[in-house]
């Protein structure tokens, strides 16, 4: 399916890509700085992947996330201020500083959650695609999940039930070549994560996960697909992490040869050069772009940082087991 995408659409695309890097370039600052409890782990690099795909999704469509998940849920259409408000650990945060990075959620949005279990964002997405069909509104559901998930059972079970039933689920198997220290050429027997929809039956395609717009043209592929009721797709993102696994990670398994070469392929740089080539936008558009963004966030750390902390008593507010 060829992607016909007008200039404000493709300008929203670089914008939603640049917030992202914005936020996690903050959210780095101030983790060093120890104003974030917790851990981190950064999108940084990815970009391209969670704003490809939920560019392709409607605003009552739903995704599950990951450990991973910062990028996916400002592609999604989540508000920085309440999200770094999480990260500080402030009442004004998306879960009142219950959640922290790993467990953001936005229901509002169809953000079902970001989850620090690898894995455990499967099942979560075939429960939903199944209550989707069920409501018959052709909502479809979106299933971030990594490298290091396509190898574990949770993988294999949803796949395999949301094949049987033709639930409307997009699962989008981020491949930064790296679960945590292993590499995915030691971890499996296989190039492609993507010949593994075989298995089940489903459509599979592995894309450049750099490529916005190549990430951007399977998804809406596949979300068409789900919405007529031809069930699951399983999309394959290559990408590249720029930074360790979690923050503070010291990163030493990573052949630095392999980090120089990924780095050229930079998706918002490629993204940029493409814009500018095409003379679909001008320099100067983008950095006005790029400004807007670094007063937003400005706000953003802004708001966590002059929002009140929880008292003690707030430990049993929404607890329901």
């Amino acid at each position: 399916m060829t992607a016909k995408l007008d200039k404000k659409s493709m300008l929203e695309m670089y914008s939603k890509m640049f917030l992202i890097r914005k936020f996690e370039e903050r959210t780095v600052i101030h983790y060093k700085a120890g104003q974030i409890p917790g851990f981190v782990h950064i999108y940084t690099g990815e970009e391209g992947v969670a704003t490809g795909v939920c560019s392709a999704l409607s605003r009552d469509d739903y995704i599950t996330s990951t450990h991973r998940g910062h990028g996916h849920l400002i592609a999604k259409g989540g508000d920085v201020k309440l999200m770094m408000a999480e990260l500080f650990a402030k009442k004004t945060g998306y879960c009142k500083a219950k959640g922290g990075s790993m467990h953001i959620c936005d229901l509002s949005l169809g953000i079902m959650g970001s989850n620090g279990i690898v894995g455990a964002g499967l099942p979560i997405a075939a429960g939903v695609g199944c209550a989707s069909k069920m409501a018959g509104k052709g909502q479809v559901c979106v299933c971030f999940f990594g490298d290091g998930a396509a190898n574990r059972g949770t993988f294999h079970e949803s796949l395999n039930m949301s094949s049987i039933y033709k639930l409307p689920v997009i699962y989008v198997c981020e491949n930064n070549c790296y679960g945590i220290s292993g590499c995915v050429k030691d971890t499996m027997n296989i190039r492609d994560i993507a010949v593994r929809a075989d298995s089940y039956g489903v459509p599979g395609v592995s894309v450049d996960g750099n490529d916005v717009i190549e990430v951007y043209e399977a998804a809406l592929e596949a979300v068409s697909r789900a919405r007529k009721g031809g069930g699951p797709a399983l999309i394959e993102c290559k990408t590249w992490r720029h930074r360790g696994h979690w923050e503070g990670d010291p990163d030493n398994y990573r052949d630095p040869k392999e980090c120089e070469e990924w780095l050229t392929k930079d998706p918002i740089k490629r993204f940029e050069s493409k814009l500018v080539s095409q003379k679909i936008a001008t320099v100067e558009e983008l950095r006005g772009i790029e400004q807007s963004i670094e007063v937003q966030m400005d706000e953003a750390v802004e708001f966590a940082k002059a929002s009140p902390e929880p008292k003690p008593a707030d430990l049993y507010e929404d607890v329901y087991a």
